[in-house]
């Protein structure tokens, strides 16, 4: 249902970041994230719409172990298929490509052999971009990548693209860290981009969500489920803490992209109305509607109207 001046979106995404999934241990000892893999789909499930997609952009299995990617699918699958919604992954720095090709996709690569692919979302084409370097956290392109990104940006989508790759081309201001492992020559990909109807770029590698423009494309950094980066420490170079964690909702409309943060910490409700008044409120005139909520001194606004919770 539509409130307001504007349509239902085209498209809604599901962005999610950096589960860092292992085979059986807990990552530095302390994070099970497992865990927070299923809290985030728990989240997402909640939605209407429900996502169409959902994209991991990278760092899926913490040491690349096939058994963490068996596990991902058993945790992942189950739960798209129960949304309606196609899975989209991307190869991170974490990842190994020979275990992320045979057990997710069920074919045989070495590390030579980059993992990107095209995904058809009702018309939306979400390319997943292989930045990773075998050996190494930074991230990089090979000539033969960006040859094959060009030539196949060149027919553009029904309804546009969205580049989903693991490390973010934009500044990381917040974490200098980063920047020793950022994508390395990005000026090459912008010259690919550059007129293209690629209408965002998605990333994740930083562990906080954060947004900028690359190419004049919006770039929209998903934060991680499993632990996040403190973009405030006090007195530390780096560090990483057990909270924070969020994935991003992506609603796309024909001349715009509109991104939430959506935590998944529960909190405690201070104030709410059941999902039962949503028809209540719909049955209403546009003019009803506004004086019910938007006039100060309302009932809804002073208190007097009461709503069984």
């Amino acid at each position: 249902m539509q409130f307001g001046q504007y349509p239902a979106p085209r498209h809604a995404i599901a962005h999610v970041s950096d589960p860092h999934l292992l085979a059986d241990s807990l990552q530095y000892g302390v994070i099970d994230t497992e865990a927070g893999l299923v809290r985030a789909l728990e989240r997402l499930s909640r939605l209407d719409p429900s996502p169409q997609a959902l994209v991991f952009t990278g760092d899926l299995a913490d040491r690349g172990e096939p058994a963490a990617y068996d596990r991902l699918r058993a945790i992942v699958e189950p739960a798209a298929a129960r949304m309606g919604a196609q899975v989209v992954w991307v190869m991170g720095n974490h990842d190994e490509r020979a275990p992320y090709a045979k057990v997710l996709f069920g074919e045989d690569a070495d590390d030579s052999v980059t993992q990107d692919r095209v995904h058809d979302v009702d018309g939306l084409r979400i390319i997943s971009l292989d930045t990773s370097v075998p050996g190494y956290h930074h991230g990089e392109l090979t000539e033969e990548q960006l040859a094959w990104l060009r030539e196949l940006l060149a027919t553009p989508a029904p309804h546009g693209t969205l580049l989903a790759l693991h490390h973010p081309p934009i500044p990381v201001p917040m974490l200098p860290a980063a920047e020793i492992i950022e994508l390395l020559d990005q000026d090459r990909l912008a010259e690919v981009l550059a007129g293209s109807d690629v209408r965002g770029i998605i990333g994740g590698h930083v562990h906080f969500s954060s947004y900028s423009t690359f190419a004049g494309i919006p770039v929209s950094v998903a934060s991680a489920t499993c632990y996040t980066s403190d973009p405030a420490p006090l007195d530390r170079f780096v560090s990483s803490v057990d909270g924070h964690q969020a994935v991003t909702m992506m609603h796309l409309y024909d001349d715009r992209v509109v991104h939430t943060i959506v935590p998944l910490a529960e909190a405690p409700e201070l104030r709410g109305f059941p999902a039962e008044v949503a028809a209540q409120v719909e049955a209403l005139s546009p003019e009803e509607r506004r004086d019910l909520v938007s006039r100060k001194d309302s009932p809804l606004n002073t208190g007097e109207l009461q709503i069984d919770r």
